[in-house]
C-alpha cells in the first residue's frame, strides 16, 4: 500500500508533465502556424491549460525578464520539477521499503 506523501507526490507529477507537454505541444505548434497561431482552436486549447504555470513563473521572476521568454523559462522550472519530484518519489519509497519503478 502507497503512502499519502507518494500519492501526493505522483499527482503533482503527473500534473507537472502534462503542463510540460501542452508547453512543447503549444511551442511546436507555434512553429508550424506561424502568425495564424491566435486563431488556431488547439493552440488557444493549449493556452488555456499553460496559463496557470507561465503566471506563476511570471509572479516570482523579476520584471527584467521579457514575456516572451517566460515559455521557456517554465518548461525549463517544470522540468526540474519534474526531476526533483521524481527523487523525492524515490527517496521516500526507499525509506518506506517500497517498490515504486513502475508507478
Amino acid at each position: 500500500m502507497a503512502t499519502p506523501e507518494i500519492l501526493v507526490i505522483s499527482i503533482l507529477r503527473v500534473l507537472t508533465e502534462v503542463a510540460l507537454l501542452t508547453l512543447l505541444g503549444q511551442g511546436l505548434l507555434a512553429l508550424l502556424a506561424g502568425g495564424r497561431r491566435a486563431t488556431n482552436p488547439v493552440y488557444q486549447l493549449f493556452d488555456v491549460i499553460t496559463r496557470p504555470a507561465i503566471k506563476a513563473v511570471r509572479f516570482i521572476t523579476p520584471k527584467l525578464i521579457i514575456d516572451r521568454h517566460l515559455p521557456f523559462l517554465t518548461f525549463f522550472l517544470l522540468f526540474w520539477l519534474w526531476i526533483f519530484l521524481a527523487y523525492l518519489k524515490r527517496m521516500i519509497c526507499e525509506m518506506n521499503g517500497l517498490s515504486c519503478l513502475g508507478a
